[in-house]
């Protein structure tokens, strides 16, 4: 069978037509270059008119990766998308879902071990980046830890998906009312491979600028 078979040129023609079929004007240059790694994790060029950014998103997610800030994760799938050797500051990328306490947090909460995790969080939280691609519960517990007066990441990276929440703790996360900087989008649609790609893209920006 005759197909592509360079990896770079195979990268190279799908940016190119992410560029040519999706919206993207209404986006600065390195927010363009996320939502173009995003539609590209999923194939959805429609998502160049639903992706939610903060103004400052694009900066701070740049300045958290070139500090060293760890990254947050919410699962194993989300971990596992992100290019490690692509971070600038070789980031600790941490999951603390598997983790021995989570299950008895999350029976005496009367929650999620998604959530039970992200308590888990807290003494790496200050300054992070915190990715969120599979749980509601996950973002919805990070959002009340914030509201209530707790540890802050950098940013919050926030794609959870499903039926049941996902589109609810993504507009409490859109409302910007935590004062973090997000980019979310809105509604069902979701996933571990779109929330990976948005921080390859953080990535890629800084090495372009180093």
């Amino acid at each position: 069978m005759k197909y592509e078979r360079q990896p770079d040129r195979i990268y190279r023609q799908s940016f190119s037509l992410v560029r040519k079929e999706a919206d993207l004007r209404r986006f600065t240059g390195l927010q363009a270059d996320i939502a173009i790694r995003v539609i590209h994790s999923c194939g959805m060029v429609d998502l160049g008119s639903e992706l939610r950014f903060s103004a400052g998103f694009a900066d701070a997610g740049q300045q958290a990766l070139m500090n060293g800030t760890p990254i947050l994760c919410d699962s194993n799938m989300t971990a596992a998308g992100i290019i490690r050797a692509a971070l600038p500051a070789d980031n600790e990328v941490i999951v603390t879902l598997g983790h021995a306490e989570t299950n008895e947090m999350a029976a005496r909460s009367g929650s999620t071990r998604s959530s039970a995790a992200v308590d888990l969080w807290k003494p790496r939280l200050p300054g992070s980046v915190a990715v969120i691609g599979n749980a509601p519960t996950a973002l919805f517990r990070l959002l009340e830890i914030i509201d209530g007066g707790g540890p802050a990441p950098s940013l919050i990276i926030g794609f959870p998906v499903g039926f049941v929440g996902a589109a609810e703790s993504k507009q409490h996360l859109a409302v910007g009312r935590t004062g973090v900087e997000f980019l979310t989008l809105p509604g069902r649609r979701g996933g571990s491979a779109m929330a990976a790609a948005a921080v390859n893209a953080i990535a890629a920006g800084c090495q372009s600028t180093s």
